[in-house]
């Protein structure tokens, strides 16, 4: 199962989040500068994940994102969920298939993604951080060589 990029982001934004020390603020200029990803995309993504409730942004000078929950409480199945736009696997209407009444396909791929997800919903983000020493470290590597903006750092 492929998920879409702004589903990779959006786990990218909490991994990367979740590694720093509790409440400290990053910037969404740091992140998407992180994972070479359009500044714009990762403004949509974080978007959502404030409004799921798994981040919490704070505007202004001083201001930022962090995480606002703890990464045990954060089940990857349902951000995935949260985040996918379309999770049957194909759509028969773009363009239409004329063998959609007799075609079994859709199911099998519903299966496995029913599957896929149902293997998600046993990590939470405190899972995926079991390196979270190593992470840092790589993070830690990584920062010294990015090239914000200037007025990208306090979102």
């Amino acid at each position: 199962m492929r998920l879409t990029s702004y589903t990779d982001f959006g786990l990218r934004a909490l991994l990367y989040l979740a590694t720093l020390p509790e409440g400290e603020l990053s910037s969404v200029a740091k992140v998407s500068a992180l994972y070479d990803v359009s500044r714009n995309h990762m403004v949509k993504v974080v978007n959502q994940l404030v409004k799921l409730g798994y981040l919490q942004s704070q505007r202004g000078k001083n201001g930022g994102i962090r995480m606002a929950c703890a990464p045990e409480e954060v089940n990857i199945g349902q951000v995935i969920r949260a985040l996918e736009g379309n999770l049957d696997g194909i759509d028969c209407n773009s363009p239409v298939c004329h063998i959609v009444s007799v075609c079994l396909l859709k199911s099998a791929l519903k299966e496995a993604m029913n599957a896929f997800l149902a293997v998600m919903d046993g990590y939470t983000l405190k899972d995926l951080l079991a390196n979270r020493d190593e992470l840092q470290r790589v993070f830690g590597e990584m920062i010294p060589t990015l090239v914000l903006e200037p007025d990208d750092e306090s979102e």
